[in-house]
C-alpha cells in the first residue's frame, strides 16, 4: 500500500507519494502549510483515480478535460507526467522516465496508491 509522506522543505512544505517498494511515484509543488499541503493530498486522492490521461508526446493528440495526467518529454528527452486538479492546477509531477510505458506504469501506480494512501509525516 501506498503512502504519501508530508516532509519539510527550506522554503515550506510538500508531499511524495511512495509506492509500497518505497519508490517515490508523485511529488507536490512547495506549501505555505501543513494544512494547504494535506488539501493537495486530498485533491490527489479525489482526482488522480479518474483523471483520463492525455499523451503530448504523441503528434495530434486528443486533449483531454482535467482532471487529467499530462504525459510529456522534458529538455533531457525523459517522459514525464503531471496530475491538474479539476481547476487546471498542477497538483502533483513525476520524476523522469527513459521509457513511455514505465511513465504510463507510474500513472497506472499513484492511480491505484492515491485514494487509500496513509499520510505520514517525515
Amino acid at each position: 500500500m501506498g503512502k504519501f509522506v508530508i516532509k519539510e522543505t527550506k522554503t515550506g512544505i510538500k508531499f511524495d507519494l511512495k509506492a509500497s517498494n518505497g519508490e517515490v511515484i508523485a511529488s507536490s509543488q512547495v506549501y505555505k502549510s501543513e494544512a494547504t499541503c494535506k488539501k493537495g493530498i486530498a485533491s490527489v486522492q479525489t482526482n488522480a483515480p479518474i483523471a483520463a490521461v492525455e499523451n503530448q508526446t504523441v503528434e495530434g493528440y486528443t486533449a483531454e478535460k482535467s482532471p487529467k495526467f499530462e504525459i510529456y518529454k522534458d529538455k533531457g528527452g525523459e517522459f514525464r507526467f503531471r496530475l491538474k486538479a479539476k481547476n487546471g492546477q498542477i497538483i502533483a509531477t513525476s520524476e523522469g522516465y527513459t521509457a513511455l510505458k514505465n511513465c504510463e506504469n507510474g500513472i497506472k501506480s499513484v492511480k491505484k496508491n492515491a485514494p487509500d494512501a496513509k499520510i505520514v509525516k517525515e
